[in-house]
């Protein structure tokens, strides 16, 4: 009897440690999905029709800041829109993933300072159901993340309306 109980307890106490490593695995799943909502509200962006779809509609993130997932030559990337940058800077690991030819070495004035970047030209550039082609860029080798800037030489020729946390960028 006393090996009986004995077992119980064993059990009671194993399926109580996995209980509460379940409970710690699916908040940790839900916390996850909350905080990457928060910080990228955008990232489910979707485009139903080129042809018809040539409004964008935005959400700012808890920064206050504009991020969409988007295409530079058909790659996938992620667009922080800036709109005070010129032109779109992408980093160079990025550069190197979407195939970017590095141009002649420029300086530029950044938030950072001024740096050394390269001139390049993106083929297409799509954030939405806006695509544009032969966008100027920049190839920034001192960008530490994998955010590409959306700059000023992709959005100068679109409506841009700001209002409550909404930003809507249009094809005129």
């Amino acid at each position: 009897m006393a090996e009986s109980t004995s077992t119980q307890r064993r059990m009671t106490r194993f399926f109580q440690a996995a209980f509460w490593i379940l409970l710690l695995v699916l908040l940790s799943l839900y916390f996850s999905g909350y905080l990457d909502q928060r910080n990228n509200p955008n990232r489910n962006l979707a485009v139903i029709d080129l042809e018809v779809s040539s409004e964008v509609v935005l959400q700012s993130n808890r920064n206050g800041h504009y991020i969409a997932p988007g295409f530079i030559n058909g790659h996938p990337v992620t667009f922080l829109l800036d709109t005070g940058a010129t032109t779109v800077s992408v980093p160079e690991r990025v550069a190197k993933k979407v195939g970017l030819t590095p141009g002649r070495a420029v300086r530029v004035s950044t938030a950072n300072g001024v740096v050394s970047v390269y001139q390049t030209q993106l083929n297409t550039v799509q954030l939405g159901g806006i695509q544009m082609q032969l966008v100027e860029g920049h190839i920034n080798p001192h960008m530490s993340s994998d955010i590409v800037l959306l700059g000023m030489s992709f959005m100068r020729n679109l409506e841009i309306n700001q209002r409550a946390g909404v930003l809507v960028l249009k094809l005129p």
